[in-house]
């Protein structure tokens, strides 16, 4: 099974909850992307503004080296457009990327539950949905969030192993 893992969603798709999962299931190591966000980042998204590639651009290559740097990880992260899926994958070998399918009603619901988090508000989490480009088949494993939680661990963690000895 490769060692580096992606998970990708949309804000409240469970990423960073399935993420720590997955790699404490696994054994890896465990690295939110919102932590690697720049305060500049913080900021625009606490007030409300949603990112713009520019942004987001040292952001990946954060995101990049750190899973070069590392021997194992998993990492959470929004990935919602093909050339940032590219910037995450640039120079790694081995990457499996997991992501958590989700309609707007399923996550926003999820979001009005979440405590304490930078990303607030609707119009932040329908900025996503618009920059979103859903990943293929090809490029990602995809998983159905509309299940509870220990369904889309299980049911992600037997689509690695599967992946894994194709």
């Amino acid at each position: 099974m490769s060692k580096k893992i992606v998970v990708l969603g949309v804000s409240g798709s469970g990423k960073s909850s399935i993420g720590q999962r997955v790699a404490q299931s696994l054994g890896l190591a465990f690295f939110d992307g919102d932590d690697y966000h720049s305060q500049a980042n913080i900021d625009k998204m606490s007030n409300g503004i949603p990112l713009n590639d520019e942004d987001r651009k040292d952001w990946l290559i954060t995101l990049n080296q750190l899973l070069k740097d590392n021997d194992t990880a998993v990492v959470a992260c929004s990935g919602l457009k093909p050339e940032y899926r590219a910037a995450l994958r640039d120079g790694i070998d081995e990457l499996i990327m997991v992501y958590l399918k989700g309609s707007i009603e399923t996550i926003w619901q999820r979001h009005q539950q979440r405590n304490s988090h930078y990303f607030t508000g609707r119009d932040m989490l329908e900025s996503q949905f618009a920059t979103l480009i859903e990943p293929t088949a090809d490029e990602a494993i995809i998983v159905d969030i509309a299940q509870a939680p220990e369904a889309v661990l299980k049911e992600t963690l037997g689509k690695l192993q599967t992946k894994s000895t194709l």
